[in-house]
């Protein structure tokens, strides 16, 4: 008998284990843990949360205030997908490092903004002004060629986007270009004539009311560097990462960017 007991309480204990173990198992396929940058990044994600809600998704959200460590924690897998950088940045963190992540969609794209700091008229810009520029090659490279577009400075014809400083043909005004870390350039302005700066980092600081320009639409920024929702090579068909890919790319979204956001972020879709 009490070996029948026995018997009965070990049968117990494995269903209840095995029960768990599925439970476990089916939670982990409805969650999806995101990292990102946190504005616009994190927050566009904060509003389609509900509406992977709805079809059974917990979103996760893990903040970076960084570049690296998100890509890091992608390959590493402690994160299902990422959102915060640009395709040629995932392209080249990718050589560098050895890693193969993809873009499972292309979401918006943040036109590098020209920011007041010590002055605010580019018409009277002074001899010697110093303007701050991120220090990484692409953006180094397109926050030249808004310099150019605004008549600032005269990069060589058809100057692509592995333009840097030592580049600039003409420099009438004489401007120091200063290079910076992209997150420090909006708190270089009480240092500098003016700052180009991410708009991602510009709304994080909330500079924006000093914008006076940004990379047009059609730009050869726009088309390259959309933000973009990356991945493991072979998860972009993850049901999961679909289903935030579409809600990314809806039209309620594209509203609550233009709303939110203005001139800073831009639709890709």
């Amino acid at each position: 008998m009490l070996r029948k007991i026995l018997s009965l309480l070990l049968v117990s204990v494995l269903l209840v284990s095995l029960s768990a173990c599925s439970g476990s198992k089916e939670a982990d396929a409805n969650r999806l843990v995101v990292g990102a940058t946190p504005a616009p990044h994190a927050e566009l994600l904060e509003f389609v949360k509900p509406i992977l809600a709805e079809q059974g998704i917990e979103l996760v959200i893990q903040e970076y205030t960084d570049y690296v460590l998100p890509n890091q924690a992608l390959d590493a897998g402690d994160i299902d997908a990422n959102f915060f950088q640009h395709y040629p940045y995932l392209a080249n963190f990718n050589e560098n490092n050895g890693t193969d992540l993809v873009s499972a969609a292309a979401i918006h794209f943040e036109p590098l903004g020209l920011y007041a700091g010590r002055s605010s008229d580019l018409s009277s810009i002074s001899e010697g002004a110093s303007i701050s520029v991120p220090n990484d090659a692409t953006n180094e490279a397109r926050a030249l060629q808004l310099l150019a577009a605004q008549g600032i400075i005269t990069l060589p014809e058809g100057a692509g986007l592995s333009v840097t400083a030592r580049d600039i043909v003409d420099n009438p005004y004489n401007v120091e270009i200063v290079e910076i870390a992209a997150e420090q350039v909006p708190r270089t302005l009480a240092d500098v004539d003016f700052a180009v700066a991410n708009g991602n980092y510009a709304l994080e600081a909330g500079i924006t009311d000093k914008l006076i320009t940004t990379e047009s639409k059609e730009s050869e920024g726009a088309t390259t560097f959309a933000n973009v929702i990356a991945v493991k090579r072979g998860n972009e068909s993850d049901p999961r990462i679909v289903a935030l890919c579409n809600a990314l790319q809806t039209e309620e979204v594209r509203q609550f960017i233009e709303e939110k956001y203005g001139d800073t972020v831009i639709p890709m879709f």
